[in-house]
C-alpha cells in the first residue's frame, strides 16, 4: 500500500521520534570488571624519586665502575649530619593526580566521540581528584617492567621476603622475544617505563644496559590510559559501555596505572548520555584505584597513624562470610558508614558483597538488595539513581592508600533507616515496605523522579523494586506531558519542579460528575518545599495543597487520594533531576553541547560551549517538531481510550 504524501510525512516523523526513544542509556548497566582483571597481570611500579632513592629500594643498580659512597655503613642519623640534611617531615596528603593518556591506536576518533569522551573523562577524573587524597611521591611517576617478560634467566635473593617477585631480583640473562609492555590492549610508551638491564653475577655491581629508563611521568599519582575502540568484548555484548582493569602498583600496593576501555559505537548512539558516561567512568576508576576483589588481601591498617601511607600495617583478610552465607566487607569505616546508614548498632554489620557471581565468592560490587544506587553495585540504574554514597566512600578510605572527604559522599535513601535487616531475601517480600513491591503494578520509584513498575531481575533474586518506565516515565521532564493518555482526568503536570506520586485522583466535571474510574498509580504533580519532610503539592487546575509525609490529602475538584511519601522528598537537598537529558539527537546531524578542543602536548582536554546560533536554530526546529507531533499523539489517543505503557524489560541491560 502507498501512502500519500501528507500521511508518509507524519508515518516518517513518528518513526524518527520512535527510534529516539526507545533506547533508554543506563537500564541496568552491568560491570564486567572480575572477569577482565582476572586475565591481567599485575606489576609493581619502579620507586618514585631520582636514581639515589630508586637505588635504595632495589631497583636501580649502579654504574660501571661504582664504588661505595664514602657515607656507607653509617647510621642514619650520622649521614644526615654529614650531608648536613635536616630530617624529613611528614606531608599532609593532596588530592590525587590522575593523567589521562590516549594511546596512539585510539587516536582516529571522530570529532564528536573526542568531544564526549573528553567531557566525560575530565568530568569522572575532576570529580574523584575532589574525593580522594594521597600521599604524593617524589619525581616522575614511572612504571616497572615486567621482570618476567623481558628476562630469560633471573638471580633471586632468596632471604628477601616473597623473593619471587621482589624488585631486588636481577634480570642474569635477556629474553631475545621480549618487545613491549602492555596493559590489557595497551602498549605502554617506553618514556613511562624504567629501563632494564642484565647483570653477570646476582650480587655484581655491573651491569649491561639493554634499554634506558623513560622520562616518566610528572604530577603524576595514577596513569589512567584510554582504549577506545570496538574490542571483542566490545563486540560480544552489544551493550557493554567500558570496562577497566588496574596492571601496576606502588611499593604499598596501591594502583598508579589502570587501562578504562570505553566501547566506541557506543559514543555516536543517538541517545547517548554525558552523565551515565560519566557515572561508567567512576565506577571503573573505583574499580581501578582499589575497590577490587583482586586487591582486598593488600588494604592497609592506617588506625596506627594520621594519615595514609608508608606507616600502614596489612589488614589481612577483610571480608567473611556471614551466617547465611553472605560475603561481606568487615573493616571499621565501612561498619561504620553502614550502621548510620540502616540506623543499626550492629557491631558486625559488614557491608554485603553481590552474591551472584558463577566463579568464586566474591564480587567487586556490593549486593543490589541492600545497596541499589550505589556508585558499586552490580547494576547500574537511571543516572538520576546512581549515587556516590559513603559505604563506598569507606570503603575506599579503608584501602589505607586514600585519605577520603567523606562529606562530598551523596546521599543513599534506598533503606536509609530500615535496620540490620533490610534487603534479605526473608524480608523483601514484606507488603509493607516501603522500598520493595510485590506483583506487578505500577507505582514511583523510590527516589520520585520516575514512575515505575514492580520488577525483579536476577540480582535481586525475586525481590520486587519499581523501576522507571522505559518512555516517559520521568515527573522532570516537561516533554513527558504528550505521553500521558490520563493528563487531562488525573491531572498530572510534568515539569523541573514535579515528582512521582501514588495518585488514584480522577477529575470530576463541572456538576461533579466522575469522568472516569482511576486505579492508584504513581502520578506526575509539581511539589515544593515548606520544610524537611514537609511539602505541598499542585496537580492540574488546582491550587497548591499541603501534603504530609506518610499521610494521604484531597484535591478540589478531583475524587480519590494522593499518598504523600515520607522521608523521601525535602529532606536531601542532592536529589535533583540529572543535570542534562538524553541527547535525542543522531551525533552525525549535530553539535555536541559539550564541545571540547584536544591537546596533543599535554593530552588534556578545555569544554567550549556550541555556536549559540547553532543550538537555538536546533532547539526551535525539534520545538516545532514536538509540537506538531505531540497534537496528533494526543488527538489521537482522546479517539481512543486504550492505554499503552513501554516497559523497560529486566532482561535487557547494559555492561559496563
Amino acid at each position: 500500500m502507498v501512502l500519500p504524501p501528507s500521511q508518509r510525512l507524519w508515518v516518517g516523523m513518528l518513526a524518527v521520534m520512535v527510534a529516539l526513544v526507545v533506547e533508554f542509556p543506563g537500564a541496568l548497566p552491568k560491570c564486567i570488571f572480575d572477569e577482565v582483571q582476572a586475565q591481567n597481570g599485575v606489576v609493581r611500579a619502579a620507586p618514585r624519586g631520582p636514581p639515589s632513592l630508586r637505588a635504595q629500594a632495589g631497583q636501580q643498580t649502579h654504574h660501571p665502575g661504582w664504588r661505595a659512597s664514602p657515607l656507607q655503613g653509617l647510621s642514619e642519623r650520622q649521614r644526615r649530619s654529614e650531608r648536613k640534611i635536616p630530617p624529613p617531615t611528614p606531608t599532609s596528603p593532596q588530592p590525587i593526580r590522575i593523567r589521562s593518556w590516549v594511546p596512539k591506536e585510539s587516536n582516529n576518533l571522530s570529532e564528536v566521540e573526542e568531544k564526549r569522551v573528553a567531557a566525560a573523562v575530565e568530568e569522572a577524573v575532576r570529580m574523584v581528584s575532589s574525593l580522594l587524597s594521597v600521599d604524593r611521591g617524589k619525581g616522575p611517576l614511572l612504571l616497572s617492567r615486567d621482570i618476567n617478560k623481558y628476562c630469560k634467566f633471573i638471580w633471586r635473593n632468596s632471604s628477601t621476603a616473597n623473593y619471587n617477585s621482589s624488585p631486588s631480583c636481577r634480570c642474569g640473562r635477556a629474553n631475545s622475544n621480549y618487545r613491549s609492555e602492555t596493559c590489557l590492549d595497551v602498549t605502554i610508551p617506553d618514556d613511562h617505563l624504567a629501563g632494564c638491564r642484565i647483570y653477570p653475577e646476582a650480587d655484581s655491581p655491573r651491569r649491561t644496559e639493554l634499554r634506558p629508563d623513560g622520562a616518566g611521568l610528572p604530577d603524576t599519582d595514577f596513569l589512567l590510559y584510554l582504549h577506545l575502540g570496538a574490542t571483542d568484548k566490545c563486540r560480544a555484548e552489544p551493550n557493554v559501555l567500558a570496562y577497566a582493569v588496574h596492571c601496576q602498583t606502588d611499593a604499598h600496593g596501591r594502583p598508579v596505572a589502570g587501562v578504562v576501555v570505553i566501547c566506541r559505537d557506543r559514543l555516536t548512539r543517538a541517545a547517548y548520555s554525558h552523565q551515565t558516561s560519566v557515572q561508567a567512568v567512576i565506577h571503573e576508576l573505583f574499580h581501578a584505584l582499589g575497590f577490587s576483589k583482586h586487591l582486598f588481601h593488600t588494604w592497609r591498617d592506617c588506625s596506627s597513624t594520621n594519615t595514609a601511607g608508608a606507616a600502614c600495617s596489612p589488614r589481612g583478610t577483610v571480608t567473611h562470610s556471614d551466617g547465611s552465607g553472605q560475603m561481606r566487607i568487615y573493616t571499621p569505616s565501612v561498619i561504620s558508614a553502614l550502621q548510620e546508614h540502616l540506623a543499626s548498632t550492629d557491631p558486625e554489620l559488614g557491608a554485603p558483597l553481590e552474591n551472584l557471581v558463577p566463579s568464586s565468592k566474591l564480587s567487586s560490587h556490593w549486593e543490589s538488595r541492600v545497596l541499589q544506587g550505589s556508585i558499586m553495585a552490580a547494576v547500574l540504574g537511571d543516572p538520576a539513581a546512581v549515587r556516590i554514597d559513603p559505604v563506598t566512600l569507606a570503603a575506599l578510605q579503608d584501602t589505607g592508600w586514600y585519605s577520603v572527604n567523606l562529606s562530598r559522599a551523596q546521599s543513599l535513601v534506598w533503606g536509609e533507616g530500615e535496620g540490620a535487616m533490610f534487603g534479605s531475601l526473608s524480608t523483601c517480600q514484606d507488603k509493607s515496605s516501603s522500598f520493595f513491591c510485590t506483583g506487578r503494578g505500577f507505582g514511583c520509584h523510590y527516589l520520585h523522579l520516575h514512575k515505575g513498575e514492580c520488577q525483579t531481575d536476577e540480582y535481586l533474586e525475586g525481590c520486587g523494586v519499581y523501576k522507571p518506565l522505559k518512555n516517559g516515565s520521568e515527573c522532570w521532564k516537561g516533554e513527558n506531558a504528550w505521553r500521558s493518555a490520563e493528563e487531562d482526568r488525573s491531572g498530572e503536570i510534568f515539569g523541573v519542579d514535579s515528582r512521582c506520586f501514588v495518585s488514584g485522583l480522577t477529575r470530576q466535571n463541572h456538576s461533579g460528575i466522575i469522568l472516569s474510574n482511576s486505579s492508584a498509580e504513581g502520578r506526575c504533580y509539581r511539589h515544593r518545599c515548606a520544610g524537611p519532610n514537609r511539602y505541598q503539592i499542585q496537580v492540574s487546575g488546582s491550587e497548591w495543597v499541603d501534603c504530609p509525609a506518610g499521610g494521604t490529602t484531597q484535591i478540589k475538584g478531583y475524587q480519590g487520594l494522593v499518598s504523600c511519601p515520607d522521608r523521601r522528598l525535602c529532606l536531601h537537598a542532592d536529589i535533583t533531576p540529572p543535570p542534562d537529558n538524553v541527547i535525542p539527537f543522531p551525533a552525525s546531524i549535530t553539535s555536541d553541547p559539550y564541545e571540547t578542543l584536544t591537546s596533543a602536548q599535554d593530552e588534556t582536554w578545555s569544554p567550549l560551549r556550541p555556536p549559540a546560533e547553532l543550538a537555538a536554530a536546533t532547539a526551535l526546529c525539534v520545538t516545532a517538531a514536538l509540537c506538531l507531533l505531540a497534537a496528533v499523539v494526543v488527538s489521537y489517543r482522546k479517539c481512543w481510550s486504550r492505554r499503552v505503557r513501554v516497559h523497560s524489560a529486566p532482561e535487557e541491560h547494559s555492561d559496563l
